[in-house]
Parts: structure tokens; C-alpha cells; sequence
């Protein structure tokens, strides 16, 4: 899927991700734009509500951006799946076509897995009551991956791309969606669609808060048939601070649910301990 060289303020996909993504309508206009959320809503009796962490805002206030925690002797990784649904697949849905992957969450619940999805506000439309379920289990946290999978930059592999003037408002809608699903406490993280950004997408964000997540190791999940062969690639890829780029789709990542079986027992064995990625941007932080 995704190499690990990345130009400065680029990170590129290849042509296969994209290429599953290509089938992508035009979106209605969002609705009013509101900040990413800052904080958890939920009371605390040990005092007020944790802020979730982010990191700074990089020079003339960009977006900051998140790859990987540094290279520590403490094995953590982090597992995060791009919950895809772009804006005009709902025909397709209803037609029979699968963009969940409950299988792949109850393997997540079976084993223990803390985990970060990173959920469209159209998957969140199309799977309301999933998308609460995750939200609301202390295992997970829901973090944002806009709402249309539309790109943020124009030569993301052949994906519609979101207008500049209308960058912030697709982060935003895709919140408001996951609010109106039931999604107590969406984090202020964001993953870029198709993993494609530059400088004028990180300033076109800035105003929302969040910070944007990308990744080190690829799994090579999307469209895979051979589950050995991603399983390996993961294994292969992973250091301490790693995280993983994953689907929770069936439709394009059939192979995600018996990976994460084969891949689990493996790591831990090896003595790695999985968190979600806000304990990673908390670790980055305080390195600094």
C-alpha cells in the first residue's frame, strides 16, 4: 500500500487503495463547521474530564502531525482501522455491499485489543448503532477520518478531491455525524483520506484542533487475499511506538479479521503491549 518514504508535508498511497476509493459522489453542502472535541464529555469523580492529548501546532500554526512514538526499550504499538464509507456508496450498501466488519471488532473485544478507528461520518451514518457500540466501549476510541473520503489534495491517486474552502467543514461534518450516531467522546485526531496531504491541507484544518494521524507500518490489508502474506508485513514492520494502518471493511479488507488473530498472539509474545494511539500522542509529547 503505502511506502515509508514520505515527502516533507506528503505522504503517499499507491494506486490500489486509491483505486477502491475512486467511486466517491460529490457531497452535500455540510452543515456549519463546530471545533473538534477538546476534551471528554464524561464526568469524573476524581475531577474534571481527562483532555485527550495533541500535540502543538507546527510552524505558523499547521496542523501537527503524528506518525509513530519515539523508538523507546518499552514495546507499545498501536493497531488503527480506517473505517471507509465515502459519500455516494449508500446504493451500494443497501444493495448488500459490506463496509462494516463486526467479525474483526468482536476478534478486537476477544482479545483485548485497545484500538483506534478512524471512521468516515458516512460509515457512522450507515452504521449508527456500530458506531456507538465502538464509541462507547472503553477499549476503543472513534477518531476522525472525514466525512466523504473525499481527497485533501489533488493527486491522491484519483480520488474526488474537497475544495480548499470546504476542508474544515468535512472534518467537522464527519463529528457532527458521529454525535448524532451516539459517539460520546470522538478524539481530536484525524487521518488524512488516502493518507494524501500537503501544506495547504494541514493550514486548511488548523482551526479544527486536531491533530493529524498517518503511520509507520502498512499492512497491506486493502483488497488482500492472502492473510499470511499481511500478517507477515506486519510483523515485518513493527517497532516499538509503531502504528499500524488497517481496514474495518469487509468489502475491501476481507483478510483484517484473521490477521489480527494470527498477528495479536504474535506481538505479545514478543513482548509488545498494544495501546491506542492517544497513549502514544501522550508518550510523543512528553519525550519532548
Amino acid at each position: 500500500m503505502i511506502t515509508s518514504a514520505r515527502r516533507l508535508l506528503t505522504v503517499c498511497v499507491p494506486a490500489v487503495l486509491g483505486a477502491a476509493l475512486t467511486a466517491c459522489g460529490t457531497a452535500p453542502p455540510p452543515p456549519a463547521a463546530r471545533p473538534a472535541p477538546a476534551a471528554s464529555s464524561t464526568p469524573s469523580s476524581s475531577g474534571p474530564p481527562a483532555r485527550p492529548p495533541t500535540l502543538a501546532p507546527g510552524p505558523a500554526g499547521l496542523t501537527p502531525v503524528f506518525a509513530r512514538a519515539p523508538r523507546t526499550a518499552e514495546r507499545t504499538v498501536a493497531l488503527t482501522f480506517d473505517a471507509d464509507m465515502t459519500s455516494d456508496q449508500g446504493a451500494r450498501a443497501a444493495a448488500g455491499e459490506r463496509f462494516d466488519n463486526p467479525g474483526l471488532i468482536a476478534a478486537l473485544r476477544a482479545l483485548k485489543v485497545p484500538a483506534t478507528v478512524f471512521m468516515t461520518g458516512r460509515w457512522a451514518e450507515e452504521y449508527p448503532d456500530q458506531a456507538r457500540a465502538v464509541g462507547r466501549d472503553p477499549l476503543f476510541e472513534v477518531a476522525n477520518h472525514s466525512y466523504s473520503h473525499h481527497a485533501f489534495t489533488a493527486d491522491c491517486y484519483g480520488l474526488p478531491t474537497v475544495p480548499p474552502e470546504r476542508m474544515r467543514a468535512d472534518v467537522e461534518r464527519a463529528y457532527t455525524a458521529f454525535r448524532k450516531a451516539g459517539v460520546p467522546d470522538p478524539m481530536p485526531y484525524f487521518r488524512f483520506p488516502g493518507g494524501c496531504y500537503d501544506r495547504a491541507a494541514l493550514r486548511a484544518v488548523s482551526g479544527t484542533g486536531v491533530t493529524a494521524v498517518q503511520w509507520d507500518v502498512v499492512s497491506g490489508d486493502a483488497f488482500a487475499t492472502d492473510a499470511d502474506a499481511v500478517t507477515r508485513q506486519v510483523l515485518d514492520g513493527v517497532r516499538p511506538g509503531s502504528v499500524v494502518v488497517m481496514h474495518c471493511t469487509r468489502s475491501a479488507a476481507p483478510t483484517t479479521e484473521r490477521v489480527v488473530r494470527a498477528v495479536v498472539p504474535e506481538l505479545r509474545r514478543q513482548g509488545y503491549r498494544f495501546v491506542k494511539v492517544s497513549e502514544l500522542i501522550g508518550a510523543a509529547r512528553g519525550a519532548k
